[in-house]
């Protein structure tokens, strides 16, 4: 079964800089679009950045600061943060919307456990 791993979360202080990673593994097909949301206590889950193809788009509340990327051969996201602010707090959870490599199945979406960034000084 396809699962998407993050890693990179954790405290950083106001101004900093943190890179979150996300890999899917198992057997994937195909990846249309990958990107991270967050939720902040007592928050829904939004969005903060995804990336299809060469497109991006972002969260205006990170635009200039937070930047998507992604390695298709490892089929791999990363959201490198910078110039964090304690707003920034939140679980961030990775997101793909892909077609696993298992018979009939076709696009659909999928989450990372979360992983949580914490802003303090």
């Amino acid at each position: 079964q396809v699962q998407l791993e993050e890693s990179g979360g954790g405290t950083v202080q106001p101004g900093g800089s943190l890179r979150l990673s996300c890999a899917a593994s198992g057997r994937v097909v195909s990846i249309t679009s990958m990107g991270w949301f967050r939720q902040a206590p007592g928050k829904g889950r939004e969005l903060v950045a995804i990336i299809t193809g060469g497109n991006t788009n972002y969260a205006d509340s990170v635009k200039g600061r937070f930047t998507v990327s992604r390695d298709n051969a490892k089929n791999t996201v990363y959201l490198q943060m910078n110039s964090v602010k304690p707003e920034d707090t939140a679980v961030y959870y990775c997101y793909a919307y892909l077609r696993p490599a298992i018979s009939g199945s076709g696009f659909s979406n999928f989450w990372g456990q979360g992983t949580q960034v914490t802003v303090s000084s």
